[in-house]
């Protein structure tokens, strides 16, 4: 059986994803700003389940979490950077405040985590990193641009992890969900900024609006995301990424399409720049 290591493990997808792992046996070290709300989905307390207190702002919880992990457990096999939220707003009408709320959260929150937990990964030479992003760090939208750089970034820092990690027996995967039935378009978990700008409520607004309209709609099942996301941790050679939701398959099959199609057509240009 693994050791997982979660963040944002008290709702959502994290939630989930310890609930599936205690399912199958493994020990989850379920972290969260408030431990105490990780204990309330499991009032038995299941002898796998160590909750314990760590802001992925804060690395010095992050990194009591893993003595205590280690302490309980002896190994950490599994990291989920599930921990984040979202922020709608056209570009121009986010905050200098809010952006940097979210990428200290999104980004150098799992910065912090990895600084953390890859010290014991690479000297037990085996484990798995799983980066929780989204469709929209591959494919983004109006209004939802800077939460879609967060994601961006992510998408990067996984993809040099993987080449980084793979010579030590570590693999790196980055979920990218659709529009899942969580908390995530709730106001526990996205953040909205003012419409401040007449301009954009063409380009924006709409996008908005189906938000507000989709939260508890969304097409995805939570219990069957966190069921392929432990899946995938079982076979030997994971994908370094994992679409998640038809939703995340068409937006992707369509971003691809569009960069082939305008790579075809420029590609005089961009080889006419060569001596």
């Amino acid at each position: 059986m693994s050791v997982w290591f979660v963040t944002g493990a008290s709702r959502g997808l994290g939630a989930e994803i310890t609930r599936e792992a205690l399912g199958r046996g493994h020990s989850v070290i379920a972290t969260a700003r408030d431990a105490s709300a990780v204990l309330r989905a499991y009032p038995q307390a299941p002898d796998g389940l160590l909750a314990v207190d760590a802001n992925v702002t804060e690395p010095e919880q992050l990194t009591t979490a893993v003595r205590a992990g280690l302490a309980a457990f002896g190994r950490i096999d599994i990291v989920a950077n599930n921990a984040g939220y979202g922020l709608i707003g056209a570009i121009e009408e986010t905050s200098d405040e809010a952006a940097r709320a979210l990428f200290d959260v999104n980004v150098f929150g799992v910065l912090n985590t990895l600084r953390a937990t890859l010290p014991t990964l690479r000297a037990q030479r085996t484990g798995h990193v799983l980066n929780i992003g989204s469709v929209g760090g591959f494919a983004t939208a109006p209004a939802a641009g800077l939460y879609g750089a967060s994601k961006f970034a992510l998408e990067g820092i996984s993809e040099a992890l993987q080449g980084e990690l793979a010579p030590l027996g570590v693999h790196v995967t980055i979920v990218e969900p659709g529009g899942f039935r969580t908390d995530f378009l709730s106001g526990s978990s996205m953040r909205v900024e003012p419409a401040s700008i007449a301009d954009y409520a063409a380009g924006a607004g709409p996008v908005r609006k189906a938000l507000a309209e989709h939260d508890g709609r969304q097409p995805g099942d939570p219990a069957k995301a966190a069921k392929a996301i432990v899946d995938i941790t079982e076979v030997a050679e994971p994908p370094l990424r994992l679409q998640l939701g038809a939703d995340a398959i068409e937006r992707v099959e369509a971003k691809l399409e569009l960069v082939r199609r305008e790579l075809d057509q420029w590609r005089h240009v961009a080889l006419s720049t060569g001596i």
